[in-house]
């Protein structure tokens, strides 16, 4: 008998930060094209940015990392007890 609980997948909460506002806004477009939640914000103090913009945007399938763009800065999940890192780009 299924649960409750396997019946709903928690979406995984992601915040991207980029190097133009630019960047920013592409990757919020490119998410919604994808089925995903997304809006951009301004980048939360304890994480650093050179715009200081961020997308924070929700999935059910984990990051996307493949299909960022050198516009990305780093990502990271948003967890219970802070932020993890997902991806950083290697100039950063």
């Amino acid at each position: 008998m299924e649960s409750i609980h396997s019946r709903f997948v928690s979406n995984m909460i992601y915040i991207a930060t980029f190097y133009s506002h630019f960047g920013a806004i592409r990757f919020k477009k490119f998410c919604e094209g994808k089925g995903m939640a997304a809006k951009v914000m301004p980048v939360p103090r304890n994480l650093s940015s050179s715009c200081g913009t961020c997308v924070r945007f929700e999935s059910n399938e984990g990051c996307p990392v493949a299909d960022l763009t050198e516009e990305v800065e780093q990502v990271v999940e948003v967890t219970e007890k802070g932020y993890v890192s997902v991806f950083r780009a290697e100039n950063s």
